[in-house]
């Protein structure tokens, strides 16, 4: 191992991790109507089931996430889990004392069943194919791996962004098998700005020449041109306008402007490079169906628009986070969601946490953050340990 990767291994790091892809052989019935006789689900796990199997800690990822959460796959890895900073020995989801599972969602595309991946009925890849999602029959795969895993009540479930819209899902739906509910940057629905957002961004993929109607696996080219603007799209959401200014300003690469349409301002040569090397990384039309699942999300529809009646039926105590400099999820939203758990008296802490860089924030190492983190879960840590 080289000074590089060692330095990237520590301090706190969980090391060298290998996922893995369990097979789910049960039926998974799904809100659009459709059945899944079988699907397979990436996963990766950091620290040590107990006995009484009783400490596991489930992460859910959020819109372009995965199973890699930390740790690094191999020695020379450029870079580690996209949450290696919040996951590890010492670290505020402590794996000397909590068994942490994280893994790619149902539909994903790196590893778990989805879009491209073959369809046995086919022998083709699913593609346009899959059906579409919702974040509920997500909480349901996720509770069959738990099930494949022995795993019959979780310790804790922490997401955020998309990821914290599954946490309040899982506390809704299976409240018996839910401790700790920790919901980090989120919403409890998309504002119709968000909405908005998200069909630009389908758009500029749907309408890609090289999208082929979602079957561009069978011509061997990607709808790059449209992936990369829809990212590009999302990215600017991600980040607070302050923190923008900050690291670009108006500054053109070139002391006078050139006069054309190529890359002139720093923040263009950003975006392009971060749509770029998003296209080399995720799948188009896993992409589409994401941000179906991001638009459906609603869990006080089925309870008369009620979020304080949704969450009447949660059993877990939970914790909140919002970032000051988040307009994507403002902090109004997660006042919202705590506003409805004291409504439907629940037990809830809430933090906001001053921060600058916008949205991505919650993946980032703001002490104040992991303070919050790591004294919440090392009281339910605490509670297990303690219990004979």
């Amino acid at each position: 191992m080289n000074a590089a990767s060692a330095a990237r291994l520590t301090p706190g790091s969980v090391g060298i991790v290998t996922p893995r892809r369990i097979a789910i052989d049960a039926p998974l019935a799904l809100d659009c109507g459709r059945t899944l006789p079988r699907h397979e689900l990436m996963v990766e796990t950091y620290g040590t089931l107990n006995t009484a199997r009783s400490n596991a800690v489930l992460i859910c990822h959020a819109l372009s996430g995965d199973h890699h959460a930390a740790g690094l796959h191999a020695a020379d890895d450029r870079k580690p889990g996209w949450w290696d900073n919040c996951i590890g020995p010492g670290k505020p989801i402590d794996t000397e004392r909590f068994y942490v599972v994280a893994l790619n969602n149902l539909g994903g595309c790196k590893g778990s069943t989805g879009p491209n991946t073959v369809d046995p009925e086919t022998g083709s890849p699913y593609g346009p194919d899959f059906p579409l999602l919702t974040v509920r029959d997500w909480v349901r795969s996720q509770a069959l791996l738990a099930d494949h895993l022995g795993i019959a009540r979780w310790a804790a479930i922490v997401g955020g962004s998309l990821g914290g819209m599954q946490v309040m899902q899982w506390a809704i739906d299976l409240p018996e098998r839910v401790a700790n509910a920790i919901v980090i940057a989120s919403a409890p629905q998309l504002s119709a700005q968000n909405i908005a957002f998200n069909e630009i961004a389908r758009q500029a993929i749907l309408s890609d020449p090289d999208f082929h109607g979602g079957r561009f696996y069978d011509r061997g080219v990607l709808p790059s041109r449209g992936l990369m603007l829809a990212r590009m799209i999302g990215h600017i959401t991600y980040l607070s306008d302050a923190a923008m200014r900050a690291k670009f300003g108006n500054d053109l690469r070139a002391p006078t402007p050139s006069f054309n349409f190529d890359v002139e301002f720093e923040v263009e040569s950003y975006l392009r490079h971060q749509g770029q090397a998003f296209v080399d990384r995720f799948d188009a039309n896993t992409y589409l169906l994401m941000t179906k699942a991001l638009d459906y999300f609603d869990p006080a529809r089925d309870y008369g628009d009620r979020l304080d009646a949704a969450f009447r039926r949660a059993q877990a105590r939970f914790l909140v986070i919002a970032f000051s400099s988040d307009w994507r999820f403002s902090p109004a939203r997660s006042r919202e969601i705590v506003k409805a758990l004291v409504d439907a008296g629940r037990d809830v802490s809430y933090a906001l946490i001053d921060s600058q860089l916008g949205h991505d924030d919650f993946l980032m190492p703001i002490p104040q953050y992991h303070d919050v983190l790591r004294g919440y879960l090392s009281r339910a840590a605490d509670e297990l340990e303690a219990r004979p």
